[in-house]
């Protein structure tokens, strides 16, 4: 028995250090589903460390659009009880590895590891819970890659938000810039300020925007279409602009269950206008939040965009005539594919045993080292 047990330990001890094995170099998947319910982006990526710090490269991307079943089961899963969100669980995890599993069909290096972001369905960090979709045990068992998932909770647990984690890949990838912006579901900002880094999510984009023209059919406002004929309704702007979240101080989070809370009460007040007033307004209010929050440090430099919010030309145009700074938008593979490279990153961090959370952006305890580990 005892040789048995000694065995067993050496054998678990082995694939430890396997998975903490320190490399230059490492070939990686990276998996996001944001808010915005776009779909699953996938990206295989080459990360190198070097002495002047983190290089990557794109290999391959991709995005897999969600069918509306799937589009629906997500946008409402955090009204599922306990079994059917646990099914739902399952169900996603299995379809996202069959979509790993397809996209890494015609590769010719299998990737060190997959880092899943997972989809977001509770995100309440005051209340000390968080819950992202998508079990990272069974990505590893069906693709039968080491995979890093559920980033979030160790820094809850440590009294954080839990998010945003994508600061801390800006910081080591993206210095060049005063600050970083994602327009996706939500808006959020990372900067170097003071010799730390911060970053904080500033207001809801498109996941209100998308859910809004939804009543019309649309998955989205290409190219603010719709909001463009409409005008500004006054008193819905002033409620909107009051939302006591964009007075704290960060580190702050947003969530689905905030914009429920907060924002649809606000909005349904005012269902008796037409959607394309309604949508001019927050367009306004969202434009006007996200230039205060960020002229408030930066009046000069360069700003990068990312985010298929930037995709949107009328709701960009509103937002550089506020601006102070440059607007700098990059390729169109990063546009669509920055926060999934963050996140190979931040698993290849993780299996490096460094710090992949940074408290000074979430207001942990400390900064930390998370992600659950799932050797494939």
């Amino acid at each position: 028995m005892l040789k048995q047990i000694s065995s067993l330990i050496y054998v678990l001890e082995d694939k430890n250090a396997m998975y903490k094995q320190i490399k230059n170099s490492y070939c990686c998947v990276g998996l996001m589903s944001g808010t915005s319910l776009d779909g699953l982006d996938i990206v295989l990526c080459n990360l190198e460390k070097t002495e002047a710090g983190w290089r990557y490269h794109i290999q391959k991307s991709a995005t897999i659009t969600y069918s509306e079943a799937r589009r629906d089961d997500l946008l409402k899963a955090w009204l599922m009880n306990g079994k059917e969100l646990l099914k739902l669980n399952r169900r996603y995890a299995n379809w996202v590895a069959d979509q790993v599993n397809l996209f890494l069909e015609d590769v010719d290096e299998m990737p060190d590891l997959i880092a899943s972001h997972g989809h977001t369905v509770f995100h309440e960090p005051k209340d000390g819970f968080n819950f992202q979709l998508g079990d990272g045990n069974i990505i590893a068992a069906k693709t039968g890659i080491t995979t890093v998932s559920d980033f979030r909770s160790l820094c809850v647990c440590l009294g954080g938000e839990g998010a945003p984690l994508v600061p801390i890949g800006d910081m080591l990838l993206f210095s060049d810039y005063d600050a970083c912006v994602n327009l996706g579901g939500f808006a959020n900002v990372s900067s170097q300020i003071d010799g730390a880094r911060v970053a904080w999510d500033i207001c809801p984009v498109n996941f209100v925007i998308n859910c809004l023209v939804a009543k019309t059919g649309l998955t989205m406002d290409k190219d603010g279409e719709l909001a463009k004929q409409g005008r500004i309704i006054p008193k819905l702007k002033d409620e909107l602009d009051i939302i006591p979240y964009y007075k704290e101080e960060a580190p702050k989070s947003l969530a689905q269950e905030w914009v429920e809370k907060e924002f649809w009460p606000i909005i349904r007040r005012y269902n008796k206008h037409a959607l394309h007033y309604i949508l001019r307004t927050c367009y306004e209010h969202f434009t006007d939040v996200i230039a205060a929050d960020l002229n408030g440090f930066i009046d000069s430099g360069k700003i990068l965009f990312t985010g298929g919010g930037v995709y949107n030309q009328y709701f960009m145009q509103l937002l550089r005539k506020k601006l102070k700074a440059e607007v700098y938008i990059p390729d169109l593979t990063l546009i669509n594919y920055k926060e999934a490279l963050i996140f190979a990153l931040l698993g290849v961090l993780r299996v490096r045993g460094e710090v992949n959370c940074l408290k000074t952006v979430t207001g942990s305890k400390r900064d930390n080292c998370s992600g659950a580990v799932i050797l494939g």
